[in-house]
Protein backbone atom coordinates (compact mmCIF):
# COMPACT_ATOMS: atom_id res chain seq x y z
CA UNK A 1 0.00 0.00 0.00
CA UNK A 2 1.05 3.69 -0.94
CA UNK A 3 1.89 5.99 1.65
CA UNK A 4 1.85 9.70 1.74
CA UNK A 5 3.86 11.40 4.19
CA UNK A 6 3.33 14.64 5.77
CA UNK A 7 5.36 17.61 6.58
CA UNK A 8 3.15 19.85 8.67
CA UNK A 9 -0.38 18.64 9.34
CA UNK A 10 -2.42 22.22 9.41
CA UNK A 11 -5.47 23.29 7.34
CA UNK A 12 -3.96 21.76 3.96
CA UNK A 13 -2.49 18.91 5.51
CA UNK A 14 -5.22 17.44 7.52
CA UNK A 15 -7.15 17.99 4.64
CA UNK A 16 -4.62 16.01 2.31
CA UNK A 17 -4.65 13.47 5.15
CA UNK A 18 -8.48 12.70 4.94
CA UNK A 19 -8.42 12.74 1.32
CA UNK A 20 -5.30 9.62 1.47
CA UNK A 21 -7.13 7.90 3.59
CA UNK A 22 -10.43 8.46 1.73
CA UNK A 23 -8.46 7.06 -1.18
CA UNK A 24 -7.24 3.89 0.72
CA UNK A 25 -3.35 5.23 0.99
CA UNK A 26 -1.22 5.31 4.51
CA UNK A 27 -0.29 7.80 6.32
CA UNK A 28 2.01 9.74 8.15
CA UNK A 29 1.41 12.55 9.82
CA UNK A 30 3.66 15.07 11.62
CA UNK A 31 4.49 18.55 12.39
CA UNK A 32 6.99 20.75 14.31
CA UNK A 33 5.68 20.15 17.90
CA UNK A 34 5.90 16.56 18.24
CA UNK A 35 3.79 13.55 17.37
CA UNK A 36 2.01 13.50 20.84
CA UNK A 37 0.56 16.64 19.61
CA UNK A 38 -1.79 14.95 16.94
CA UNK A 39 -3.37 12.09 18.62
CA UNK A 40 -7.07 13.87 18.20
CA UNK A 41 -6.26 13.88 14.13
CA UNK A 42 -4.81 10.23 13.86
CA UNK A 43 -7.72 9.22 15.77
CA UNK A 44 -10.04 10.62 13.63
CA UNK A 45 -8.54 9.54 10.58
CA UNK A 46 -8.52 5.76 11.59
CA UNK A 47 -6.23 2.79 11.50
CA UNK A 48 -4.51 4.11 7.90
CA UNK A 49 -3.02 7.33 9.83
CA UNK A 50 -0.17 7.26 12.37
CA UNK A 51 1.82 10.01 14.04
CA UNK A 52 5.54 10.37 13.83
CA UNK A 53 8.48 12.85 13.80
CA UNK A 54 9.25 14.94 10.68
CA UNK A 55 12.63 13.00 9.45
CA UNK A 56 9.92 9.70 9.88
CA UNK A 57 7.47 10.97 8.20
CA UNK A 58 9.65 11.80 5.07
CA UNK A 59 11.21 8.71 5.22
CA UNK A 60 7.67 6.73 5.08
CA UNK A 61 6.12 8.61 2.99
CA UNK A 62 6.17 7.08 -1.34
CA UNK A 63 5.16 11.20 -1.54
CA UNK A 64 6.10 13.55 0.81
CA UNK A 65 4.02 16.62 0.99
CA UNK A 66 6.06 19.73 2.69
CA UNK A 67 3.41 21.81 4.36
CA UNK A 68 4.91 23.97 6.34
CA UNK A 69 5.22 28.14 7.03
CA UNK A 70 7.77 28.97 4.56
CA UNK A 71 10.17 31.18 6.63
CA UNK A 72 10.43 27.44 8.24
CA UNK A 73 11.37 25.87 4.77
CA UNK A 74 15.11 25.46 6.29
CA UNK A 75 14.02 23.55 8.77
CA UNK A 76 12.58 20.66 6.85
CA UNK A 77 14.92 17.58 7.48
CA UNK A 78 17.24 16.87 4.13
CA UNK A 79 18.61 13.31 4.06
CA UNK A 80 15.60 11.40 4.50
CA UNK A 81 13.76 13.18 1.44
CA UNK A 82 16.75 12.56 -0.65
CA UNK A 83 15.05 10.88 -4.28
CA UNK A 84 11.62 11.20 -2.79
CA UNK A 85 8.55 13.36 -4.86
CA UNK A 86 8.15 16.42 -2.62
CA UNK A 87 5.35 18.24 -3.49
CA UNK A 88 5.37 21.82 -1.86
CA UNK A 89 2.45 23.99 -0.99
CA UNK A 90 4.33 26.65 0.40
CA UNK A 91 3.26 30.24 -0.29
CA UNK A 92 5.20 33.65 0.46
CA UNK A 93 3.08 35.87 3.08
CA UNK A 94 5.74 38.53 3.95
CA UNK A 95 3.32 39.46 7.27
CA UNK A 96 3.95 36.47 8.73
CA UNK A 97 7.47 35.05 6.97
CA UNK A 98 9.32 38.29 7.20
CA UNK A 99 10.92 40.38 4.10
CA UNK A 100 12.51 37.88 1.80
CA UNK A 101 14.65 40.24 -0.85
CA UNK A 102 14.76 37.43 -3.53
CA UNK A 103 11.43 36.24 -3.28
CA UNK A 104 10.17 39.81 -3.48
CA UNK A 105 12.03 41.09 -6.38
CA UNK A 106 11.16 37.70 -8.31
CA UNK A 107 14.79 36.53 -8.61
CA UNK A 108 13.70 33.33 -7.10
CA UNK A 109 10.45 30.91 -6.37
CA UNK A 110 9.20 29.85 -3.00
CA UNK A 111 10.00 26.30 -4.47
CA UNK A 112 13.25 27.30 -5.59
CA UNK A 113 13.82 27.50 -2.35
CA UNK A 114 13.04 24.57 -0.70
CA UNK A 115 14.45 22.45 -3.57
CA UNK A 116 17.83 24.44 -3.00
CA UNK A 117 17.28 23.29 0.86
CA UNK A 118 16.80 19.74 -0.31
CA UNK A 119 19.25 19.13 -2.77
CA UNK A 120 18.56 15.37 -3.63
CA UNK A 121 14.91 15.59 -3.56
CA UNK A 122 12.48 16.13 -6.72
CA UNK A 123 10.29 19.28 -5.73
CA UNK A 124 7.63 19.53 -7.09
CA UNK A 125 4.48 22.65 -6.51
CA UNK A 126 1.22 21.88 -6.06
CA UNK A 127 -1.74 22.28 -3.57
CA UNK A 128 -0.95 25.99 -2.87
CA UNK A 129 -3.43 27.70 -4.78
CA UNK A 130 -6.55 26.46 -3.27
CA UNK A 131 -7.94 27.06 -0.11
CA UNK A 132 -8.04 23.93 2.34
CA UNK A 133 -11.89 23.51 2.26
CA UNK A 134 -12.67 23.48 -1.03
CA UNK A 135 -9.64 21.35 -1.44
CA UNK A 136 -11.44 18.99 0.78
CA UNK A 137 -14.88 19.75 -1.09
CA UNK A 138 -13.79 19.50 -4.32
CA UNK A 139 -12.84 16.02 -4.88
CA UNK A 140 -14.54 13.88 -7.46
CA UNK A 141 -13.80 10.52 -9.01
CA UNK A 142 -11.84 9.70 -12.13
CA UNK A 143 -13.49 10.67 -15.40
CA UNK A 144 -16.34 12.92 -13.31
CA UNK A 145 -18.16 15.80 -15.27
CA UNK A 146 -16.95 18.36 -12.77
CA UNK A 147 -13.30 16.96 -11.57
CA UNK A 148 -11.37 19.86 -10.75
CA UNK A 149 -8.32 20.59 -11.60
CA UNK A 150 -5.22 21.53 -10.32
CA UNK A 151 -1.99 23.32 -11.28
CA UNK A 152 2.01 21.57 -10.49
CA UNK A 153 5.43 22.74 -11.37
CA UNK A 154 8.63 20.66 -11.09
CA UNK A 155 11.91 20.66 -13.10
CA UNK A 156 11.91 16.91 -13.01
CA UNK A 157 9.40 15.30 -15.21
CA UNK A 158 9.39 12.20 -14.04
CA UNK A 159 8.30 13.79 -10.33
CA UNK A 160 5.79 16.19 -11.65
CA UNK A 161 4.24 13.18 -13.35
CA UNK A 162 4.08 11.02 -9.85
CA UNK A 163 3.08 14.10 -8.24
CA UNK A 164 -0.45 14.14 -10.98
CA UNK A 165 -0.61 10.15 -9.91
CA UNK A 166 -1.20 11.55 -6.08
CA UNK A 167 -3.45 14.19 -7.09
CA UNK A 168 -5.34 11.55 -9.32
CA UNK A 169 -5.73 9.46 -6.40
CA UNK A 170 -7.01 11.91 -4.17
CA UNK A 171 -9.68 13.22 -6.86
CA UNK A 172 -8.30 16.18 -8.83
CA UNK A 173 -6.57 16.19 -12.36
CA UNK A 174 -2.81 17.57 -12.79
CA UNK A 175 -2.05 20.69 -15.34
CA UNK A 176 1.77 20.96 -15.52
CA UNK A 177 2.54 24.22 -16.22
CA UNK A 178 6.32 24.88 -16.12
CA UNK A 179 9.42 24.27 -13.74
CA UNK A 180 9.96 25.50 -10.30
CA UNK A 181 11.32 29.06 -11.84
CA UNK A 182 7.63 29.06 -13.39
CA UNK A 183 5.90 28.32 -10.01
CA UNK A 184 5.27 32.12 -9.21
CA UNK A 185 1.99 31.92 -11.96
CA UNK A 186 -0.03 30.27 -8.87
CA UNK A 187 1.51 32.02 -6.16
CA UNK A 188 -1.21 34.56 -3.86
CA UNK A 189 -2.60 37.03 -5.80
CA UNK A 190 -2.18 35.69 -9.15
CA UNK A 191 -5.64 34.97 -11.51
CA UNK A 192 -5.10 30.98 -10.75
CA UNK A 193 -5.27 31.19 -6.70
CA UNK A 194 -8.35 30.72 -4.41
CA UNK A 195 -10.87 32.07 -6.44
CA UNK A 196 -11.44 29.43 -9.55
CA UNK A 197 -12.05 27.05 -6.68
CA UNK A 198 -15.17 29.79 -5.50
CA UNK A 199 -16.79 30.85 -8.38
CA UNK A 200 -14.31 34.20 -8.84
CA UNK A 201 -16.09 35.62 -5.32
CA UNK A 202 -13.57 37.97 -4.21
CA UNK A 203 -13.68 36.78 -0.57
CA UNK A 204 -13.52 33.45 -1.60
CA UNK A 205 -12.71 32.19 1.83
CA UNK A 206 -16.30 32.31 2.33
CA UNK A 207 -17.52 31.23 -0.54
CA UNK A 208 -18.70 27.78 -1.64
CA UNK A 209 -16.35 25.29 -3.31
CA UNK A 210 -16.75 25.35 -7.64
CA UNK A 211 -15.05 22.82 -9.96
CA UNK A 212 -12.97 24.52 -12.23
CA UNK A 213 -11.65 22.42 -15.15
CA UNK A 214 -8.45 22.47 -16.83
CA UNK A 215 -9.48 25.16 -19.61
CA UNK A 216 -10.13 27.78 -16.92
CA UNK A 217 -6.82 27.01 -14.83
CA UNK A 218 -4.88 27.00 -17.72
CA UNK A 219 -6.48 30.37 -19.09
CA UNK A 220 -5.66 31.84 -15.35
CA UNK A 221 -1.81 30.85 -15.23
CA UNK A 222 -1.23 32.41 -18.78
CA UNK A 223 -2.82 35.36 -17.42
CA UNK A 224 -0.93 35.78 -14.55
CA UNK A 225 1.80 38.98 -14.11
CA UNK A 226 4.15 39.57 -12.14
Amino acid sequence: MATLGLIGSGNIGGTLARLAVDAGLDVVLSNSRGPETLGDLVSDLGPRARAATPAEAGAAGDWVVVTVPLKAFDQIPVAPLSGKTVIDTGNYYPQRDGEIPALKDGSTTESQLLQGHLPDAHVVKGFNNIFFRHLGALARPKGAPDRTTLPIAGDDPAAVAHAAELLDLLGFDALAYGGLADSWRSQPGTPVYGLPYAGDAADFMNAEATPAGADVVRARLEAATR
